[in-house]
């Protein structure tokens, strides 16, 4: 049997002491954002809750410097803004309010690129996603956009944590 080593020494210069971003689905496993949690606290780390917003687009043709989200909605709609202001309401029922320990960030585009932008920008330590939904409307959803996680791993080289789904 070996002997534990010296893991001090084993991530040295390996991980940010960045924040941790954490991928919200609208509607979330509390399991996820616990996780996410606990592990933020024993890291000592700021949690970014991000909302990428189904009803929006990046609009990346802007000049460089400039990444514009638009509504998908030619015409400003209040109820455009439900899905994020109830996320944040239940975000807020496990976590408490926004504040040193933990934000929340509304993102547009498609789902991994916003969040592979958001911890480029925050020089994130680790990214946070939740597992494969069950049922066959998920697997179509996978079928034709792809697994977040998957797409993740492949754009950049921060660890990504897959929290499964209870009952998996």
């Amino acid at each position: 049997m070996e002997t534990p080593g010296d893991f001090q020494q084993a991530g040295a210069g390996e991980w940010s002491d960045g924040p941790l971003v954490v991928g919200v689905p609208w509607e979330f496993d509390g399991r996820l954002v616990r996780a996410a949690a606990g592990l933020a606290a024993i890291m000592g780390v700021h949690l970014i809750c991000a909302f990428v917003d189904p009803a929006s687009y990046l609009t990346e043709w802007e000049p460089a410097g400039v990444l514009d989200g638009t509504s998908l909605d030619p015409a400003p709609n209040v109820e455009a803004e439900y899905p994020a202001s109830q996320l944040l309401s239940c975000l807020e029922g496990i976590l408490g309010p926004p504040g040193g320990a933990w934000s929340f960030r509304v993102l547009n585009g498609e789902v991994a690129h916003a969040l592979d932008r958001l911890a480029q920008s925050a020089d994130a330590a680790a990214l946070i996603v939740g597992g494969q939904r069950p049922g066959r409307i998920a697997q179509m959803g996978r079928l034709l956009e792809g697994s977040v996680s998957v797409s993740l791993t492949r754009l950049q080289g921060r660890p990504v944590l897959v929290v499964p789904h209870a009952g998996q």
